[in-house]
């Protein structure tokens, strides 16, 4: 059973920048997709960013088109973390950002962590 935690959320102002934490309860080579998902008010879950390989060593990366240029997904493998960083923030990005892994062993979701854009 992996755990997932996200961290980093919160209220910012259209234009700022945040950086969002996933903290695995295992080493995050054992994954072979890592992404990030959001659900804003009303809407169904969209993902966001991805990682995946099935080498565990070179990973492809995917972005949704309305973060590209924006977004950035990566990963400390020493500190068992996978980031979002989230610049030139825009008020439709306001949502409930989540981090999934995908391992041998299941599909596990975090509990979510708010962000806000608004001035």
């Amino acid at each position: 059973q992996v755990q997932l935690v996200e961290s980093g959320g919160g209220l910012m102002q259209p234009g700022g920048s945040l950086k969002l934490s996933c903290a695995a309860s295992e080493n995050i080579f054992n994954f072979g997709y890592m992404a990030w998902y959001r659900q804003g008010p009303g809407k169904q879950r969209e993902l966001v960013a991805s990682m995946a390989s099935s080498t565990r060593t070179n990973y492809r990366t995917n972005y949704a088109e309305f973060v590209k240029g924006r977004f950035t997904i990566s990963t400390d493998n020493a500190k068992n973390m996978v980031y979002l960083q989230m610049n030139s923030l825009l008020p439709e990005d306001t949502a409930v950002y989540y981090c999934q892994v995908v391992s041998t062993s299941g599909n596990y979701w975090g509990q979510g962590t708010q962000v806000t854009v608004s001035s």
